[in-house]
């Protein structure tokens, strides 16, 4: 392999940015990295982008991972949830690994499958993304159609809903309209790290079902 990408050490926290790397070769280094890695890949029209994240960066996508099962469970949606699954259209020139996805509108036209082919296949209904170190490329979700992404920062969660062919910034989710989620989810995330994550889970829960109740 040309580059022996095997033997490079990306520290938590770390990117890595190779240039002028083609279709082929952007499908070697997936070989060769492999599906068990911690090393997350963003590529896009040559530019691959190769990141090690941090453990706080685990902790809070795993979190508002949860936060999300709770409002679909609590909806009764059915949903599937494929965390950081490579997401590649060979003709669009575009692949990702998001660190959380969901697919709720469209889950019943992947399910059951092993693979994920977005020449025929819907992009996730929904995309998280932690940016402690580096802010995430809009550009990958907007060309594959992705059509919410969330993004948070440690501190605020930013919504951003696909509008025509770029995001606009949103004050609600596209997929739970109605509900204060920017609030809420930081509230409880921070909950959860002072007060453990299964008071932050039962407290977020309850707070869900009070807002479903009818006025």
């Amino acid at each position: 392999m040309l580059l022996e990408l095997k033997r490079w050490v990306v520290p938590p926290g770390h990117q890595v940015l190779l240039r002028d790397v083609s279709w082929s070769e952007l499908e070697q280094i997936l070989e060769e990295l492999g599906e068990h890695r911690a090393v997350r890949i963003s590529y896009s029209s040559g530019l691959l982008e190769l990141m090690t994240p941090l453990p706080e960066h685990e902790d809070d996508k795993v979190i508002i991972s949860d936060f999300v099962k709770i409002l679909l469970e609590e909806q009764g949606r059915e949903f599937r949830n494929l965390g950081s699954t490579t997401f590649k259209h060979e003709q669009m020139d575009q692949a990702v690994e998001p660190d959380e996805c969901f697919y709720i509108q469209h889950e019943a036209a992947i399910r059951g499958k092993k693979r994920i082919d977005l020449g025929v296949d819907p992009p996730p209904d929904l995309v998280i993304e932690i940016d402690i170190t580096a802010r995430t490329r809009l550009g990958n979700y907007e060309k594959l159609r992705v059509p919410e992404l969330w993004r948070y920062d440690s501190e605020a969660l930013e919504m951003y809903v696909l509008q025509g062919e770029t995001y606009s910034l949103s004050s609600e989710s596209l997929q739970f309209p109605g509900m204060a989620l920017q609030e809420a989810i930081p509230h409880y995330l921070e909950m959860s790290k002072t007060q453990g994550r299964t008071v932050a889970m039962r407290a977020f829960r309850d707070w869900v079902q009070q807002q479903m109740k009818p006025l």
